[in-house]
């Protein structure tokens, strides 16, 4: 069973960046598409970005869009999502999440309920 993995947060500076990484080990990530998530403390899930397999299109939450920007490597193993000008209410954990084996495509509706989700990885942006 795929498993996914996150990494990369940690504790930034407003105005600061960090970039996120998603893998799932043993398995290629090439073929699907994958979201990415996030839940504040007391605050709903909130989906954030999708990156599509087919064509690599790319969607984003208004709340991100022009700041934050989801890509996958050359090897097709890993999904990133590059997070620049990082505000407080960016605090938050990161998921990614993906219905492997079956979707391609971004879902329409960023907070679509995959079937895979990673464990999550902390950001806090304070100073």
């Amino acid at each position: 069973q795929v498993q996914l993995v996150e990494s990369g947060g940690g504790l930034v500076q407003p105005g600061g960046s960090l970039t996120l990484s998603c893998a799932a080990p043993g398995f290629t990530l090439d073929y699907y598409a994958i979201g990415w998530f996030r839940q504040a403390p007391g605050k709903e899930r909130e989906g954030v970005s999708c990156i599509s397999s087919s064509d690599g299109s790319t969607y984003y939450a208004d709340s991100v869009k022009g700041r934050f920007t989801i890509s996958r490597d050359n090897a097709k193993t890993t999904v990133y999502l590059q997070m620049n000008s990082l505000q407080p209410e960016d605090t938050a954990v990161y998921y990614c999440a993906t219905d492997y084996g079956t979707r391609s495509n971004c879902p329409e509706g960023l907070g679509y309920e995959y079937d895979y989700w990673g464990q999550g990885t902390q950001v806090t942006v304070s100073s």
